[in-house]
C-alpha cells in the first residue's frame, strides 16, 4: 500500500502536466524529428518512437531530462535539447506527441 499511494497520486496529478496545444507542439518539435523520427517513429533502434505515448508521461520526462533528474543513455543529449524549453514549449510538445497514432 506505501507504494500505491504515491502512484495514484502521481497517476492523478499527470494529466494536469500534459495540457498543451498540439499544433503549437507540431511546430516547436521540428528538432526532435533528427532522432525521433517524423511523425514520431524512429528509423533507429537507439532512439524511442514517441508518437502514441502518454503526453503526460513524456511532459513528465522532458521536465526530468531539463531539471538533470535523468542519467544514463542519451540524457546528456536530451538535457541539452530541453535546456532551452519552457513549460509550455514542453507540454505542446508532449501533446503534439500524444496524439499522433503508434
Amino acid at each position: 500500500m506505501k507504494r500505491v499511494l504515491p502512484m495514484l497520486l502521481l497517476a492523478a496529478a499527470l494529466p494536469a502536466l500534459a495540457d498543451g496545444d498540439i499544433n503549437a507542439g507540431a511546430q516547436k518539435s521540428a528538432a526532435c524529428t533528427a532522432c525521433h523520427g517524423a511523425q514520431g517513429k524512429s528509423s533507429v533502434p537507439l532512439y524511442p518512437n514517441l508518437a502514441g505515448q502518454n503526453a503526460a508521461y513524456l511532459n513528465h520526462a522532458l521536465q526530468a531530462y531539463k531539471k538533470g533528474e535523468r542519467s544514463g543513455g542519451q540524457a546528456e543529449v536530451m538535457k541539452a535539447f530541453v535546456a532551452g524549453l519552457s513549460d509550455e514549449d514542453m507540454a505542446d510538445v508532449s501533446a503534439y506527441y500524444g496524439s499522433l497514432k503508434p
